[in-house]
């Protein structure tokens, strides 16, 4: 039976129920993401979304789950018009559950605009390149791999690698440079969903960010570990859609963490498999690229607005695989990456960023003279070049021992030292400006005899590596 309805259709009775999945049959011109209401024999209303459409019927994915439907007695609402969410500035400073509804007690901000959470694709000719490095306070980020406005750059972690420590450090002290051009300082919120996470971890982050007063500035989207799995599949898009409200229409610059993208995709497989599509690697969908690029394409610079999104999205690889299907795609259509290493975890240091394998694309062009430092290129390729040069030490020494190696060699092995525990190193609460950073690494080539030195300008070294050598 089918009537019309809130714009859509209403449908009593369903073909069948798989798992969160309700396929429904008799219902015509119903459109791709369609938000759908689905009441129970006893009146609850619960929430969806159309996944697939035929010529009489309609899959729709159920986000409470499917616990306690009946083919007979269900009823189906096809309301005419994709999700929304109501976005607000009043949103920062809050907490919310992954479908954008207030979970910390207080009452639901008004709304100043209800925005497809689908989002708008950016047109590439509208699009502003890059500039500008956000600080982070992390010397292994702002030296030698950092982050700049408009730029997405993954983490890639492990499981039991602290990436929530780091996502949480990130959010307490990331800030835009005083020295910074074009940019207003002031003007810097974050958006942070987590999808799939325990309750302690959840727990964490709201203490974490309560305890600094980073709340103030953030934004707060939780997909617990219990919440039905298809609601992470909504919790990014949430998240985004009021990125983008406050860069494009509030010219915020937001910095939007998502933790943990695994988990998403993991949700993303189970309901491929419940739609019986054929599978790809390792199970996953074969849309999975194209679904990633969906939410990480959602970033950038745009002209004719001063604000911005950065996304830096959070991932744990099954069994520390960067081949895995979702490092793997992700590493294809972000800008570099960030790779946390479980030697240097299992040594002390923190945070544990492999700097051999991490890169970020963007920033030769985010550093320099009136961004950060005019000898900041040269130094972190300075710092690179050293470090890659400590592992073929390191591998000489395992084979002829320490004391037969040179003095050269085993100054590259004292660098290679301070670089890990001290560069790299650093604390949980131990926020370094980016000025700060560069001058450490400068004390750390101080280990090398300047005749190494060759990837920076005699005027730099004339001016910085005395100093380190003083120092």
């Amino acid at each position: 039976m089918s009537v019309a309805t809130y714009g859509g259709q209403e449908v009593i009775g369903v073909a069948r129920v798989e798992g969160p999945i309700v396929v429904v049959e008799g219902v015509r011109g119903i459109g791709y993401d369609e938000v759908v209401e689905i009441v129970d024999g006893a009146g609850r209303v619960r929430r969806g979304r159309v996944l697939e459409v035929g010529e009489d019927m309609a899959v729709v994915e159920v986000f409470a789950g499917t616990t306690g439907l009946s083919i007979d007695a269900t009823q189906v609402r096809f309301l005419g018009h994709p999700l929304q969410l109501p976005v607000s500035s009043e949103m920062l400073g809050r907490t919310f559950d992954g479908l954008g509804t207030p979970i910390d007690g207080g009452p639901a901000p008004l709304p100043e605009k209800w925005a497809d959470v689908n989002g708008q694709p950016i047109n590439p000719t509208a699009r502003l390149y890059p500039r500008d490095t956000i600080q982070t306070g992390i010397s292994a980020l702002d030296g030698m791999n950092a982050l700049v406005l408009g730029q997405k750059l993954p983490i890639f972690s492990g499981s039991g690698l602290p990436h929530d420590l780091l996502a949480a450090q990130i959010v307490r002290q990331a800030t835009l440079p005083r020295m910074a051009k074009d940019v207003d300082i002031g003007r810097f919120v974050i958006v942070f969903a987590a999808m799939g996470i325990k309750h302690d971890v959840a727990q964490f982050f709201r203490e974490s960010f309560i305890a600094s007063g980073a709340l103030t500035r953030v934004a707060m989207f939780l997909n617990l570990a219990d919440d039905p799995p298809i609601e992470r599949l909504v919790t990014p898009r949430a998240a985004l859609t009021l990125a983008e409200f406050l860069a494009f229409e509030k010219h915020l610059h937001v910095l939007v963490i998502l933790t943990d993208m695994t988990n998403y995709c993991e949700a993303l497989r189970q309901i491929s498999n419940i739609r019986n599509k054929m599978p790809s690697r390792k199970g996953y969908p074969s849309y999975l690229y194209s679904d990633l690029a969906s939410l990480y394409e959602r970033t950038g610079r745009v002209k004719g607005s001063r604000g911005s999104i950065t996304q830096l999205p959070i991932l744990t690889m099954p069994n520390d695989d960067i081949t895995h299907p979702v490092p793997d795609l992700t590493g294809y259509i972000t800008e570099g990456q960030t790779v946390l290493s479980r030697e240097l975890f299992q040594q002390g240091v923190y945070p544990p960023i492999a700097i051999l394998p991490s890169l970020s694309r963007l920033m030769k062009d985010g550093i320099g003279e009136g961004r950060t430092r005019a000898d900041h290129a040269n130094l972190a390729a300075q710092l690179y070049a050293a470090y890659a040069h400590v592992q073929d030490v390191r591998s000489l020494a395992s084979v002829i021992g320490e004391e037969e190696l040179t003095p050269v060699d085993r100054s590259y092995l004292a660098f290679g030292h301070a670089f890990e525990h001290n560069f790299l190193h650093q604390g949980l609460d131990e926020n370094r400006s980016i000025e700060t950073t560069l001058n450490l690494g400068w004390r750390i080539l101080s280990c090398l005899p300047r005749e190494e030195l060759t990837r920076v300008s005699e005027e730099e070294i004339e001016k910085y590596y005395e100093i380190g050598v003083r120092r």
